[in-house]
């Protein structure tokens, strides 16, 4: 039976905690603290480092975040490598065919401002009684609006409802752009 990679890192972590537990009981605590320091330990304890590698670690250990940051975007363009994400493979995974492309979904838009383009003169009473009962406006100041065109009527409206105010504008003569 194959196990997901967590699964499998937790049981050697259990088992290795197991296993210093009991080698702990029996070492006097010296070793002890010897042996967690070595556990905890960024220093490689087998092959000799290069001393000019030791010396850039040492110096990009002295960056701050954004310098890192912009250290790294530096690279990247100066050795050319692009920004890839590492696609996390688990234990459990079967072998990788051919990677397929998909296409990303083309999101609709849901939120529409609705805007009056141009009306017929003779619909104009109708489309401005209809402006001011549908933004709640005095007679005067749906007048000023509608003679205004190109004006944005409302924002921020839903589809459905959009689409009701451009066929009821339409319907009386008016042009609507839905932006």
């Amino acid at each position: 039976m194959i196990r997901p990679f967590t699964f499998s890192a937790r049981i050697c972590r259990n088992s290795a905690l197991l296993q210093l537990s009991a080698s702990i009981k029996k070492q006097p605590a010296a070793l002890i603290l010897r042996s967690q320091a070595r556990l905890q330990s960024t220093e490689s304890t087998g092959n000799a480092v290069d001393p000019r590698i030791s010396a850039i670690v040492t110096e990009i250990s002295k960056l701050t975040l954004l310098e890192t940051s912009t250290l790294i975007s530096e690279l990247k363009t100066k050795l050319n490598i692009p920004d890839v994400a590492v696609p996390v493979v688990s234990a459990a995974a079967a072998p990788a065919a051919e990677p397929v492309e998909e296409a990303a979904p083309v999101e609709e838009k849901t939120i529409f401002a609705v805007k009056l383009e141009s009306f017929d003169a003779k619909a104009k009473p109708k489309i401005i009684k209809e402006v001011k009962n549908m933004l709640g406006v005095s007679l005067v100041e749906a007048k000023k609006i509608v003679e205004g065109a190109p004006k944005v009527l409302k924002e921020g409206v839903p589809k459905e409802d959009a689409d009701k105010i451009k066929q009821t504008i339409e319907g009386l003569g008016g042009k609507i752009t839905l932006a």
